[in-house]
C-alpha cells in the first residue's frame, strides 16, 4: 500500500523492494529491507490462512442450499401436478356455479318482485271490489272504509300502473282503480259527512264516534277533525249560553264572581274535551292530530271568552270605574309632602290626618272619586280570570307540547313556552292590551290609596311613656298602625299579582309596589319625623319634649319593622306552598314560583323582581333609619352624656397617698351617695363611679330601650358606645398630673366598671371594641417600669406589652402591636400624666 492509501498492483510493489534491495549500499540496509519482507510474508500468509478457512464454511452451506433446492424443486413439481390435475376443474366448477347463482339469484328477485306486483295488484283488485261490494247493499262503511285504507297502503307506482289498469277492471267496475277508489272515498266522505252532522244534531254520541273514527280511514283527516272540531265547538258554545242564561235567570249582578266563574267553566269544559278525547284522536289520527282541533277550540273560546270579558267590563262599569281612578288626586299625600300651612304643627295624637283640624277635605276625600271597595272587588274577580286564563293557556302548552313531541327524548326537560295558537289568538290579544293594563292601573291604585288611607288613620301605640314608674301598657313592637294596614294591603297586592301567573302584571306591578312603598310610605315617614315628631327642644339648652321622643322613636321602629315585614312577605311568596302540605323540609324555594309561571325563565323573572323590589325598599328605609337613630341620639343623649360622665367622676380624686392605700378614693363626704352598711372602704371606692354612672345611665338608656326594637336600640347604642369613648378619653387627658401610680390603678378599674355597664345594657361583649382607645389609655398608664424600658429600648408600640414569650423564646411583638389603637406618641403622653 503507498502512503497515499491508493493500492498497487503486486508487481509494481516488488519491483519497487526489488529497487531497495538493490539501492542499499550497506548490510544494515539489506538487513532492514529482508526484515520488512519477512514481515510482508508474515501478514500474506495469515490472510490467505483465513481466506482458507472461510472457504470451507461457505463450502458447507452452499452444500445445504443444494440440497434444500432438490427438495423445493420436487414440491414444485408435486404442487405444479396437483394444479393442473386436481384444482383446475374445481376452480372452473366453482365458477361457473358462482355464475349460474347469480342468475338464480337475479331471477328470484325478479319473480319475488313479480310476485310483490301480482299480490298487490290481486290486493288493489280485492279492495276495489270490496268497496263497490260493501257500498252496494250491504252498506257496511266500517269494511267499505276498511277496504279504502288498505288500498291507500298500496304504491303509487303500482296504482296507478298499467298492468293495474288492464288486470283490475272488470265487467261490473270497469273504470281504472285511481278512478274508482277516489270516487268511493268521495262519496263515503259525503255520506259519513252527513251521517255524523245527523248523530251530532239527535245527540248520539255513539253514532258521532263511530263515523268521527272512519274520516282517517278513507284519506280524510283533514274533514273528520274539521267537522269533529265545529261539533265540540257547538257544544261550548251552548254550554256556554247555557251558563250565561241561568247567570240572567238569577241574580248576577249580587254575585261578584259570576262572570270569573262562567269564563272558568268555559275553560274547564274545553279542558275536559281535550284531555278525555285526546287519547281518541291520536289513536285513529295520528301523533299531533289533537293540535287540530284544539286550535278550533281555541277560535270558540275567543269567541264566548270575549264575550264573557266584554260583558263583564260593561256590567261592572270598568271604563267609568278606570276613568275615575286616573283622575284621582290623592290630595292627602300631595298636600301632606307641600310645606306647612301653620307655622306651628301641633302633635298628632291619634295620627288621623282626617281628625285634625284644618284637614277635613281629607275626611270629604273619601266619598269622592274610586271607592277601593269596588276597586277591591273588581281585582279580586280580575285576579281570578287572569288566573284561569294563565292556567288554561299552561293545559293547552303542556297538550301541544306532548301531542307533538311525545316521541322525542328529553322533551320533557325543556322549558315549556307558549304555542302560537295560543299567542295569536283573540282572546290573547284582548286580555294582554286591555285586561293587564287594567289589572296594573287599578292594582297601583289600590296600593296607594290605601297607604294613603292608612296614613289618615294612622294611630301611635297608646300611653306609652318614658318614665320607669309603670310598665307600658302594650306588647312591642311599638309601632303606629299605618305600617300593619300597608304591609297588609302590599302582601295583598303581592299575593294577587302573583296569583294572575301573568309575567307582565309582575312586571308592572312589582316595581310600582317599590315605587309607592319607597316614595309614599318613606316618604311620609320622613315628613312625620321632620316636621311632627322631631326632638327638638323648646327651650334653648333644655330637653325635647317626652311626646315628640317617643313619637320618634316609634317612627324609627315603623322603618325597622317595615323593612323586616317586606323581606317577610317575599319570603313567603318566594317559599314552595308545595311543602307545607307535604310536609317536605327541602323543597327549593322556587317551587312555588315555578308552577305559577312555568314558561321559559318567567319564575327567575318574578323571583329576581321580588329581590330587587326587597333590597331597594331595605335601601331607603336604612337611610332614613339611621338618620333618625342619629337624630335620637344627637337629640336625646348626647346633651345627657357629658353631665353623666361629669356627675360620676364627681369628687373623685386619682392622687392617692401611699399610706391610704385602697382608701382615700374621694375626699370626706363623696362616698354618702352610697349606702355604706355592711360595705368597707375598699369596696365603697371601687364601686362610687359605677353606681353613679349606672344610676344615670340606666336611667337614659332603659325608656329608650323599652321602646326601641332590639335593632334600633343595637344601632344606637354603638352610636353611643363610640361618643362616650370619645367622652372618657378626655376625661382621661383632663387629669394630667393629677394622678399617681396607685390613682392610675383606680382610674382604669373605674374606665372598665362603666365599659362593663355599657357593655351589660347592651348584651354584647363586642361593644367593647368601642372603647379601645380609653382602656389602652389607662392601660398605658399603669405600666411598670421594666415595660416602659423596652418601649425606650425597642421603640416599638408592640413591645410595650410584649414581655412574655413563646414557646421558641422569641418576643410576640408583631401580634401585639396589632392590638394597639394609640400611637407611640400617646402611649408616652399617657404615661407622662402619672405623678411618679
Amino acid at each position: 500500500m503507498p502512503g497515499n492509501g491508493h493500492p498497487v498492483s503486486p508487481d509494481s510493489e516488488v519491483s519497487d523492494d526489488v529497487g531497495d534491495i538493490f539501492s542499499s549500499r550497506s548490510v544494515s540496509e539489506i538487513q532492514a529491507v529482508l526484515g520488512h519482507l519477512n514481515k510482508r510474508e508474515a501478514d500474506v500468509t495469515a490472510r490467505l490462512e483465513r481466506l482458507v478457512a472461510s472457504q470451507r464454511d461457505f463450502a458447507r452451506e452452499i452444500g445445504r442450499l443444494d440440497i434444500t433446492r432438490a427438495h423445493l424443486g420436487a414440491q414444485v413439481v408435486t404442487a405444479r401436478a396437483i394444479s393442473n390435475g386436481v384444482l383446475a376443474d374445481s376452480a372452473s366448477t366453482a365458477r361457473h356455479l358462482s355464475a349460474a347463482v347469480k342468475r338464480l339469484d337475479l331471477e328470484q328477485s325478479r319473480v319475488k318482485a313479480t310476485l310483490d306486483v301480482v299480490e298487490q295488484v290481486a290486493e288493489l283488485k280485492i279492495c276495489v271490489l270490496g268497496v263497490v261490494g260493501s257500498m252496494g247493499a250491504p252498506q257496511d262503511w266500517e269494511k267499505a272504509a276498511g277496504y279504502i285504507s288498505r288500498a291507500s297502503q298500496i304504491p303509487k307506482e303500482i296504482l296507478e300502473g298499467q298492468f293495474a289498469e288492464e288486470i283490475v277492471p272488470t265487467a261490473e267496475v270497469p273504470d281504472p282503480p285511481k278512478v274508482t277508489l277516489e270516487a268511493a272515498a268521495e262519496s263515503l266522505c259525503g255520506l259519513f259527512l252527513r251521517e255524523f252532522e245527523k248523530a251530532a244534531k239527535e245527540a248520539d254520541g255513539a253514532n258521532v264516534t263511530r263515523f268521527f273514527k272512519l274520516f282517517p280511514l278513507i284519506g280524510r283527516p283533514e274533514v273528520g277533525l274539521d267537522v269533529y272540531g265545529r261539533y265540540v265547538c257547538q257544544g261550548v258554545s251552548s254550554r256556554t249560553r247555557a251558563n250565561s242564561n241561568a247567570g240572567v235567570a238569577g241574580n248576577q249582578r249580587k254575585d261578584g264572581f259570576f262572570y270569573a266563574n262562567a269564563l272558568t267553566k268555559l275553560f274547564e269544559h274545553i279542558a275536559q274535551i281535550v284531555d278525555g278525547h285526546g287519547g281518541l284522536v291520536e289513536r285513529h289520527y295520528g301523533a299531533g292530530s289533537m293540535v287540530r282541533v284544539i286550535e278550533r277550540l281555541q277560535k270558540e273560546a275567543d269567541i264566548q271568552g270575549g264575550l264573557i270579558l266584554d260583558t263583564w267590563a260593561d256590567e261592572r262599569n270598568v271604563d267609568r270605574l278606570l276613568s275615575d281612578v286616573k283622575s284621582y288626586a290623592f290630595t292627602f299625600l300631595v298636600q301632606s309632602f307641600l310645606p306647612q300651612q301653620r307655622p306651628g304643627v301641633t302633635s298628632r295624637n291619634t295620627g288621623s290626618g282626617g281628625h285634625e283640624p284644618g284637614n277635613g277635605c281629607y275626611v270629604a276625600q273619601d266619598d269622592e272619586g274610586a271607592h277601593l271597595k269596588d276597586v277591591d272587588g273588581l281585582l279580586t274577580e280580575l285576579m281570578v280570570i287572569l288566573g284561569r286564563w294563565s292556567l288554561f293557556c299552561r293545559f293547552l302548552a303542556t297538550k301541544c307540547r306532548a301531542s307533538v313531541d311525545h316521541k322525542s327524548e328529553g322533551t320533557a326537560e325543556l322549558p315549556l313556552s307558549m304555542p302560537a295558537l295560543l299567542l295569536e289568538s283573540a282572546l290573547q290579544r284582548k286580555i294582554g292590551d286591555r285586561f293587564l293594563s287594567l289589572f296594573s292601573v287599578m292594582t297601583t291604585f289600590f296600593l296607594r290609596r290605601s297607604v294613603e288611607k292608612a296614613f289618615q288613620l294612622d294611630e301611635q301605640p297608646p300611653d306609652l311613656l318614658l318614665g320607669l314608674q309603670k310598665p307600658l301598657p302594650s306588647n312591642p313592637p311599638y309601632i303606629t298602625s299605618a305600617v300593619d294596614d300597608v304591609m297588609y294591603i302590599v302582601d295583598k297586592v303581592l299575593q294577587r299579582s302573583l296569583a294572575t301567573s301573568q309575567r307582565e302584571v309582575v312586571a308592572s306591578i312589582i316595581p310600582s309596589v317599590g315605587r309607592v312603598l319607597g316614595s309614599d310610605f318613606v316618604g311620609m315617614t320622613q315628613r312625620k319625623m321632620r316636621d311632627e315628631c322631631y326632638p327638638k327642644a323648646v327651650v334653648q339648652g333644655g330637653l325635647p319634649p317626652e311626646d315628640k321622643i317617643v313619637s320618634f322613636l316609634v317612627l324609627i321602629n315603623n322603618l325597622d319593622l317595615a323593612a323586616e315585614y317586606l323581606k317577610r312577605i317575599v319570603q313567603s311568596r318566594r317559599m314552595s306552598e308545595m311543602s307545607s302540605s307535604s310536609g317536605t323540609e327541602n323543597t327549593a324555594p322556587a317551587n312555588a314560583l315555578e308552577d305559577l309561571f312555568p314558561f321559559d325563565r318567567d319564575a327567575l323573572f318574578v323571583a329576581d323582581s321580588l329581590k330587587a323590589m326587597e333590597q331597594s325598599f331595605e335601601t331607603k328605609t336604612s337611610e332614613l333609619l339611621n338618620d333618625g337613630i342619629y337624630v335620637t341620639f344627637d337629640r336625646v343623649i348626647k346633651p345627657r352624656l357629658r353631665p353623666i360622665v361629669a356627675n360620676a367622676f364627681r369628687d373623685i380624686e386619682y392622687l392617692i397617698p401611699a399610706d391610704e392605700g385602697h382608701g382615700g378614693h374621694h375626699p370626706d363626704g363623696a362616698g354618702k351617695d352610697l349606702q355604706r352598711s355592711n360595705v368597707n372602704d375598699e369596696e365603697v371606692d371601687s364601686l362610687l363611679v359605677k353606681q353613679r354612672f349606672e344610676r344615670s345611665w340606666d336611667g337614659l338608656m332603659t325608656p329608650i330601650r323599652r321602646i326601641l326594637t332590639a335593632r334600633n336600640f343595637d344601632k344606637l347604642l354603638s352610636t353611643t358606645a363610640t361618643y362616650l369613648n370619645k367622652v372618657l378619653e378626655r376625661r382621661i387627658w383632663s387629669y394630667h398630673g393629677r394622678v399617681n401610680e396607685l390613682g392610675a390603678v383606680r382610674l382604669e378599674r373605674d374606665i372598665a366598671n362603666i365599659v362593663g355597664v355599657v357593655v351589660k345594657s347592651g348584651g354584647k361583649y363586642a361593644l367593647r371594641d368601642a372603647f379601645t382607645r380609653s382602656t389602652q389609655l389607662c392601660v398605658a398608664m399603669t405600666m411598670e417600669d421594666d415595660e416602659w424600658d423596652d418601649v425606650e429600648n425597642i421603640g416599638g408600640i408592640g413591645a410595650a406589652r410584649a414581655t412574655d414569650k413563646d414557646d421558641d423564646g422569641h418576643d410576640d411583638d408583631d401580634d401585639d402591636e396589632g392590638r394597639w389603637s394609640i400611637s407611640r406618641e400617646e402611649i408616652l403622653r399617657a404615661r407622662a400624666m402619672v405623678v411618679r
